[in-house]
């Protein structure tokens, strides 16, 4: 197997982790000539293989397709998964993989989530740091130059990982997925085709979680820009009734379904890479930043293109302000997290689950001890 700089001219993508999420970034990349040069890894062999076989079935049913390999990697063995990359030797790695997925408490009682989700992400940071720092110290051991695209909390991995120059190159998702109903719904207010709206919203996480689902942005801070091709000057909007469409004529179907608008905006980075493009995007931590940017995305990853009038210290300091929204109080130099104590006391009258702040050399302890408590916590609801 070779790099894209010794074979086809197109970029190889490896994709860590055959999640649900995954599975559908890769049948999307299969169908485009410019990201169909994939292999998959994982710690099964066999399941990866036949979820590769079947989406490349699904691509030739649909016309020209590429080619899609599978590789044996367990992130846990740190030595082996940095002989594999410098073998394998992947342009871009997408980071599917995670110790829970956010969906997982969704699938409580609806008043027992509603409940649990008032702690907000910020406290389940463990579950998604742990297999990315493992990840991001063997791509530093096989010395070879892959961008890492990751789709596991990005906002917060980011910069935890940054701290000691371990960032994935940039995320997905978040801020991305709330940008189409957001400009659709500037288009309605305008009065303009959605073709010609231009947004640029810098915001975390809790943002892109809670707007939809409330109609307004709670305790979340956030800069959002809009322009219409052709008429001067910034849009004005009225962001009361423009977040009030997404809770009403914008909703739209959440969940595991919903992971498909959280695929098309990893396929727009991925391909923006890909391809060198340029293209302008919303992503989280573009070179370990905290929260979620507009940015251009290149083969290197993503640059900040930020509104006129918003510089990058006030974009990050609103994203640090609405990241205390989602339970993370702050993030130390040298990587340690300190949760927020509100959200922090959520989760230990739900769960019994109490830490109020995490050094990353301990996150696979405290993601543990997570999973522990979740665990006896959704028993009792099975």
């Amino acid at each position: 197997m070779t790099s894209s700089t010794e074979g086809s001219g197109k970029p190889l993508i490896m994709l860590l982790g055959m999640g649900d999420l995954s599975a559908k970034v890769l049948t999307m990349l299969l169908s485009d000539p410019a990201t169909n040069r994939i292999v998959l890894a994982g710690r099964d062999a066999e399941t990866i293989r036949r979820r590769g076989n079947l989406a490349l079935f699904t691509a030739a049913n649909l016309g020209p397709h590429g080619t899609v390999d599978t590789v044996h990697v367990d992130l846990r063995d740190v030595d082996a998964t940095a002989d594999t990359l410098a073998r394998v030797r992947p342009d871009i790695i997408f980071m599917g993989a995670s110790l829970q997925s956010w969906r997982v408490i969704t699938a409580l009682p609806k008043e027992t989530f509603e409940e649990l989700d008032t702690a907000q992400f910020g406290p389940w940071l463990p579950m998604h740091l742990t297999l990315n720092h493992l990840l991001m110290q063997a791509v530093r051991a096989s010395a070879i130059d892959a961008r890492v695209v990751n789709a596991a909390f990005p906002d917060a991995v980011g910069p935890v990982l940054a701290t000691v120059g371990l960032a994935p190159t940039i995320g997905v998702g978040n801020v991305a997925n709330i940008v189409p109903a957001l400009t659709l719904g500037a288009a309605h207010l305008l009065d303009a085709d959605p073709s010609q709206v231009e947004l640029r919203l810098t915001a975390q996480h809790y943002f892109s979680h809670y707007v939809p689902r409330f109609g307004h942005a709670g305790k979340g801070s956030y800069h959002l820009a809009a322009t219409v091709r052709g008429r001067t000057g910034a849009a004005k909007l009225d962001h009361s009734a423009l977040f009030g469409q997404l809770d009403n004529r914008l909703k739209r179907v959440g969940g595991i379904d919903g992971q498909l608008l959280t695929a098309s905006s990893a396929v727009r980075v991925l391909k923006g890479m890909a391809t060198d493009s340029g293209v302008i995007a919303h992503a989280p931590a573009p070179d370990g930043l905290p929260g979620g940017y507009p940015v251009r995305v290149h083969r290197g990853g993503g640059t900040l293109d930020l509104p006129a009038g918003l510089g990058r210290d006030e974009a990050i300091r609103i994203n640090e302000e609405c990241q205390r929204a989602d339970g993370i109080d702050r993030i130390d130099e040298d990587g340690t997290v300190h949760f927020a104590e509100p959200e922090m006391a959520v989760m230990k009258r739900l769960l019994g689950y109490e830490c109020p702040s995490m050094k990353l050399g301990d996150a696979g302890e405290w993601a543990g001890e997570l999973a522990l408590k979740y665990a006896a916590f959704a028993d009792k609801y099975r």
